[in-house]
């Protein structure tokens, strides 16, 4: 294992995950994800204790040892430097979430275009993104660092390990670090698609039948979903067909003016 690798799993001495988290601040800036002091990341640790980013540090810049131990209610453990401000999303998703055991939270400047835009990303266009992800939900929009932030994801993370949120940035969660990390990945490039099929003038859907199929497939990959994710389902090609008409009647008494017309 290299320097500038990350091996999968959580059950590693905490000198290492103090070395992984530091690895993966290092890819979500050199990605763009996260500039200057921006984004955070958190890992859970043995004995009900968490592993986070300090405030206003640059991800760059990061060493191990600035790293910040608290326990599951927020309270510092550690000697130093201040947990990061967003400390309570993360402690949201570990209490909401028994199964997951790292966070990673960036602003990949995609994805948080849809988010800036007010537009989740819940469409079935690609089949990696419903193994992997199903959709991304938009949470709405909650000042960074307050507890309105966690209430604007509460209903999402039961169901979701990826949500964009409005003006802000993106949040993902997983088993262990390499995954949440991979998952902010996979959202901005989903981002990308997405933006070039609107640019191109059309997205052809998945099916229902696809959507099903794809969902027999997680098994298979080894893909592992929260609890609640039977619950929700991203736009496929039936659901759009079946809004076209009412979309169609709200646009023929709503016409949109032209460009230049005199009022």
């Amino acid at each position: 294992m290299t320097l500038a690798s990350i091996s999968p799993g959580n059950s590693k001495p905490e000198s290492e995950i103090r070395r992984d988290v530091c690895v993966a601040a290092r890819w979500l800036y050199e990605r763009g994800f996260s500039v200057g002091t921006q984004g955070n990341l958190s890992v859970r640790l043995e004995g009900s204790r968490l592993l986070t980013t300090p405030h206003g540090v640059c991800k760059s810049q990061m060493a191990p040892e600035d790293l910040v131990i608290t326990d599951l209610e927020g309270n510092q453990l550690s000697p130093g430097q201040s947990p990061s401000s967003e400390l309570a999303m993360h402690l949201l998703f570990y209490r909401l979430r028994p199964d997951i055991a790292a966070i990673c939270h960036a602003h990949p400047p995609i994805a948080t275009g849809f988010a800036s835009a007010g537009r989740a990303l819940d469409k079935a266009i690609l089949p990696e993104i419903v193994i992997l992800l199903g959709w991304v939900p938009l949470a709405e929009y909650a000042t960074p660092g307050t507890a309105g932030l966690s209430e604007s994801l509460t209903r999402f993370v039961p169901h979701h390990d990826a949500i964009l949120m409005a003006n802000h940035g993106v949040v993902t969660a997983g088993p262990d670090l390499l995954t949440a990390f991979c998952r902010m990945e996979t959202v901005e490039q989903f981002a990308k698609t997405t933006l070039v099929a609107e640019l191109l003038g059309h997205q052809t859907l998945l099916s229902d039948r696809d959507f099903e199929t794809l969902l027999e497939a997680r098994a298979r990959y080894g893909v592992t979903f929260p609890p609640g994710s039977h619950q929700t389902r991203p736009i496929t090609r039936e659901v759009a067909e079946s809004v076209r008409p009412f979309a169609e009647e709200f646009l023929r008494e709503r016409p949109v003016p032209s460009v230049g017309a005199e009022h």
